[in-house]
C-alpha cells in the first residue's frame, strides 16, 4: 500500500518551514482507496515568492485547522504505507518536522517518483513533475496546488509500475507486508482481493521473490485454480504462495506480451519447465518455376524469416483456409490441394487458374503479396492499438522498422504518432521470435483492435 502525497509550504529558512496544503492519496496499486486533502494554517509567514507559485495567502488560511488538528488523520491514512512523492526527501523531511514540533515521531519508508523516473524512464530533458507529466501525456489541474501534484504523481507512479518489467518496486512492497504480518497465508483471503479481469499476476514466497508468473482474461479465477488444482505444480505453488500481486491490463495482446518479457527477466522457478516454443509451425512464401509466389506451412524453423506463425499445424491450415476465398488464391500454390493439373477450386470456378499457368503470374502474385503485407510486418512502422484500463485509456503496441519495440497506455485525447511522445509513453521490451509470434497470431483473430500505419 502506498501513501502517495504533495505538500506545499511557507518557504523560509531550512527546517523552518511550514505546510500551507497537504493532499494524500492511498493507494494500492490499482486504484485510490482513500484520500486526504487540506489547508493548514502554519501559523508562520508565507514567503512572497511562495504565494506567487501557489496562489495561497494568509488571507485563505486564517480559518484552516492548524497542523495537530490533523496530525491524526496523517498518522492514520499512511499507516502501513510507503509515502510516495516526487523529490520525496523534501515532503518527508517537511512531514517529521511537523510531527518533531509536536513532540511525535513519524517515521514511514519512502520512495521518490523522480528517482524512479531517472531509473525507468531515462533520457528526459527535465524530471520536474510539471515537465516530465507533460512529455508523458499524464494530464496536470492545478499545478503548485497540493491536490492536483499529488494526482498528477499518482497517475505518474502508475506508469512507474507498469515500466518496473524487474518488479523491484512491488517486490520490496510485498517483502515489507509479508514479514510484518508473519502469518501463514489464508488462501481464501488472496482470492478475495483479486480482479475478475485481464492482466498479469505475480505470485510471491514469503521473501517476496516471485516465484510465477501467469496472465490471464480473469485473474480471480486463475489464481483460485491455482491455489486449488491438485496437479504438481500447482501444489508446490500452495506450499510455497504467500501474496499475490497484479497488473491490469485491459488489451490481452498487452498481457501476454509483458507475461512473455518478464518471465525471461525475472526467470521465476516454477515457470521454468515452460521451455518450449509457443509455436511449431509458420507460413512461408517462394516463387515456382513459373513465377508464381507460393506459400507453405512448414515447421518453424530458426534462421528462417516466417509471414506468421502458429501455435500449431491445425491453426495453420484453418488460417489459409480462411484467407482463400478472401484474397482469390489457388488452392494448390498455398499447398492445401496437392495436385499435377488443376485445383479443385478451378473446377468449380472458384479459383482464376494461377494452378495451370492460366491466370498470369503478375496479377495473382499481387493478391499474394497484399496478403503478405497484411499479415506480416516486417519494414513496417505501425501502432497498434487495444483496450486500455480504463474506460478512457488505450494500450498501444510499437512496432518500427518492423521490430516490436514497446508498449504503453495513453489518454484517449492524447497525439500518440508523435515520435517523441511514442518514445516516452512505451516500455521498451525485447524484439524476438516469442513476441513477433505473440502480435501476429493476435491481429488475426482479433476484429476489435486499431492499427495505425505511420510513415517509414
Amino acid at each position: 500500500m502506498y501513501a502517495i502525497l504533495d505538500i506545499e509550504t511557507t518557504g523560509g529558512k531550512y527546517n523552518e518551514e511550514g505546510i500551507t496544503e497537504i493532499a494524500i492519496y492511498k493507494f494500492d496499486g490499482h486504484k485510490v482507496v482513500d484520500k486526504f486533502i487540506s489547508l493548514v494554517n502554519p501559523e508562520r509567514e508565507i514567503q512572497p515568492f511562495v504565494v506567487n507559485l501557489t496562489g495561497i495567502n494568509s488571507n485563505m488560511l486564517k480559518s484552516a485547522p492548524k497542523f495537530y488538528e490533523i496530525a491524526k488523520r496523517v498518522v492514520e491514512i499512511t499507516e502501513d504505507c510507503i509515502i510516495v512523492a516526487h523529490n520525496a526527501d523534501f515532503d518527508y523531511r517537511i512531514l517529521r518536522t511537523e510531527f518533531k514540533r509536536l513532540g511525535f515521531g513519524f517515521k514511514r519508508q519512502t520512495l521518490c517518483t523522480v528517482e524512479l523516473s531517472q531509473k525507468l524512464i531515462p533520457n528526459q530533458s527535465s524530471y520536474s513533475l510539471g515537465k516530465l507529466t507533460r512529455s508523458l501525456g499524464i494530464p496536470v489541474t492545478d499545478r503548485h496546488r497540493a491536490n492536483g501534484d499529488a494526482m498528477a504523481t499518482v497517475k505518474l507512479f502508475k506508469m512507474l509500475l507498469s515500466k518496473d518489467l524487474d518488479k523491484n518496486i512491488i517486490k520490496d512492497n510485498v517483502k515489507k507486508a509479508v514479514s510484518e504480518k508473519r502469518l501463514h497465508p489464508n488462501h481464501k483471503s488472496i482470492i478475495e482481493g483479486l480482479p475478475a479481469e485481464t492482466g498479469v499476476y505475480y505470485i510471491h514466497d514469503n521473501t517476496g521473490r516471485i516465484i510465477y508468473i501467469g496472465k490471464s482474461k480473469n485473474i480471480k479465477h486463475r489464481i483460485n485454480q491455482h491455489l486449488t488444482d491438485s496437479n504438481p505444480k500447482s501444489k508446490k505453488i500452495q506450499l510455497q504462495v504467500a501474496s499475490v500481486t497484479y497488473e491490469k491490463t485491459g488489451s490481452e495482446l498487452i498481457a501476454l506480451l509483458k507475461e512473455s518479457e518478464e518471465i525471461k527477466r525475472n526467470k521465476p522457478m516454477h515457470n521454468r519447465a515452460l521451455k518450449r516454443n509457443i509455436f511449431t509451425h509458420a507460413l512461408y512464401s517462394f516463387i515456382d518455376d513459373s513465377g508464381y509466389l507460393n506459400l507453405k506451412i512448414d515447421k518453424a524453423k530458426n534462421g528462417h524469416k516466417p509471414i506468421t506463425t502458429f501455435g500449431n499445424i491445425q491453426s495453420a491450415k484453418s488460417f489459409l483456409n480462411n484467407v482463400l476465398e478472401n484474397y482469390e488464391l489457388c488452392q494448390k500454390l498455398t499447398g492445401l490441394y496437392p495436385s499435377e493439373s488443376n485445383c479443385f477450386n478451378y473446377t468449380i470456378k472458384q479459383c482464376h487458374g494461377a494452378c495451370i499457368s492460366k491466370e498470369p503470374s503478375d496479377i495473382y502474385n499481387k493478391r499474394v503479396e497484399q496478403l503478405i503485407h497484411n499479415y506480416s510486418y516486417e519494414n513496417q512502422n505501425m501502432i497498434i492499438v487495444d483496450r486500455g484500463r480504463d474506460i478512457d485509456e488505450r494500450s498501444l503496441v510499437y512496432i518500427e522498422n518492423g521490430q516490436f519495440k514497446g508498449l504503453g497506455f495513453f489518454d484517449l485525447n492524447y497525439q500518440i504518432t508523435n515520435q517523441e511522445v511514442l518514445q516516452s509513453i512505451i516500455t521498451p521490451m525485447q524484439n524476438n521470435r516469442d513476441t513477433q509470434h505473440i502480435i501476429q497470431s493476435y491481429i488475426r483473430r482479433s476484429k476489435h483492435v486499431k492499427i495505425i500505419k505511420l510513415p517509414n
